[in-house]
């Protein structure tokens, strides 16, 4: 009789589970149209590593933060910047946000002590005069846009910091620059953007305004600046006078701070106005959380306003942001670009391969977040809780080497401005909630209509 012989194992799958477009185009639109959505659906239906083919182009969404470590910090430099941000750099050129490979580290080099904390400590000042000076139109009843008035405080606070100027009549026009920018860059993700962009079309002649609209301010800021020639403490003082003295010992050209002055105005205000407007619709629809943190506001700051001195005394106010960042992280996925092969598993990539990690969905796994579509501060003064999770389970600022260079000036502005509004404000929202607007950052679609009911 013969042996039996065990069983053979079944061959693993050469790529990972994706979907199957029914009609041509139709996954293209998807990404293009309803993108936190296409994510869900991937994920929901393929797991935690999905294929999805566009063409000649190979996008790879990972959700799990295991595999999300590998591509921002354990095989980093495997990787480039995604495509949307590949068509940033038409903008905002060479900056940190954009640069590859040695020159980004020089440049992080030179741009890094701007962001250490003895210096964003002066800062303190402009945001909340920034946020005094726009509640002093406020009255109690008034209806505004709260996406609309968020954005008017960081513009404000950003020129303040970075450039030392008031560009209060400029306000509007480089705000709608700033619009029409963000728009192209949502452009970016399709994978014909680049054989589009040579038609003459009226998005490209909007776009070509816009970026020569904002190019003229940067341009006149920085000039005004060398004229000068004083030290005036800000951030572009910084830059003009920074030098890598671990490297050759030069500072910057002309040309890379127009870049990187450019980089942290753009980003300096977008991420954090869409943070503190989606804290707004959270603190309107949970009183609870609001009573919570207007008695700690009340309990820590009494009648003054709040300075950097008084975050670590403001642990709910903390955690009320960080809810926020979690259920609506401003940057909702991050994309790379593989520069050489990289291994995800059991299966293989090719070089030029797109990487699509989506926070949004990572924030709301039941994984690693009980109750995941809840707002909860509170999970955020659990210390065990935390430290059980994956750490990348969230990311808001991204990791790695490429972590955002001004996540602390961020943690700070949107405390003092969120502490600063709070001490006499309630924002009411009377309507359904505003749609995703998931552009390259997660906006409000049409923005926030609120109600303002003094305390």
């Amino acid at each position: 009789m013969a042996p039996l012989s065990s069983p053979r194992p079944a061959p693993r799958p050469a790529t990972p589970p994706g979907p199957v477009a029914r009609y041509p185009g139709e996954l293209l639109f998807k990404l293009s149209r309803a993108r936190i959505a296409f994510f869900r659906e991937l994920v929901a239906g393929h797991g935690d590593v999905v294929r999805v083919r566009l063409g000649r182009q190979t996008l790879v969404v990972l959700a799990h933060p295991d595999d999300i470590r590998d591509v921002l910090v354990t095989h980093q430099k495997r990787f480039r910047k995604g495509q949307a941000l590949e068509r940033a750099r038409v903008v905002i050129g060479n900056g940190l946000l954009t640069s590859e490979g040695d020159i980004h580290l020089r440049q992080r080099r030179l741009v890094q002590p701007a962001f250490h904390r003895a210096h964003i400590a002066a800062y303190g000042d402009a945001m909340t005069t920034a946020a005094m000076v726009t509640q002093a139109q406020w009255h109690d009843g008034m209806t505004l846009d709260m996406h609309e008035a968020m954005m008017h405080v960081t513009l404000t606070i950003v020129a303040a910091t970075l450039f030392g100027a008031d560009v209060g009549r400029e306000r509007t026009e480089i705000g709608n620059a700033l619009d029409t920018l963000f728009a192209s860059f949502d452009f970016g993700f399709s994978p014909l953007s680049g054989l589009l962009d040579l038609l003459p079309t009226a998005r490209k002649r909007r776009f070509q305004v816009a970026k020569a609209r904002l190019d003229a301010t940067i341009t006149r800021l920085i000039a005004e600046r060398r004229a000068s020639d004083t030290d005036s403490g800000d951030l572009l003082s910084m830059l003009l006078h920074a030098t890598d003295t671990e490297g050759d010992g030069g500072g910057m050209s002309d040309q890379q701070l127009r870049d990187e002055a450019l980089t942290l105005f753009l980003a300096g205000h977008e991420t954090t106005a869409n943070a503190l407007t989606w804290t707004w619709l959270l603190l309107a629809r949970h009183p609870g959380a609001e009573r919570a943190l207007h008695a700690e506001i009340d309990a820590v700051l009494g009648d003054r306003l709040p300075t950097m001195d008084d975050m670590a005394q403001l642990p709910i106010t903390r955690a009320t942001i960080a809810e926020s960042m979690r259920l609506y992280p401003p940057a909702y996925v991050i994309g790379r670009r593989a520069a050489e092969p990289h291994v995800v598993r059991q299966y293989t990539f090719a070089p030029r391969t797109i990487f699509l990690l989506p926070t949004f969905l990572v924030h709301r796994d039941p994984r690693w977040w009980p109750e995941p579509d809840a707002f909860r501060p509170e999970r955020w003064l659990d210390g065990d809780a935390a430290a059980a999770r994956p750490k990348l389970a969230y990311v808001p600022f991204g990791a790695g080497t490429r972590i955002c260079v001004g996540e602390q000036f961020a943690w700070m502005e949107a405390m003092l401005v969120l502490a600063t509004f709070a001490r006499r404000w309630r924002v009411r929202v009377d309507g359904p909630d505003p749609a995703l607007d998931p552009i390259i950052t997660l906006r409000p679609k049409g923005g926030l209509a609120a109600r303002l009911e003094r305390r």
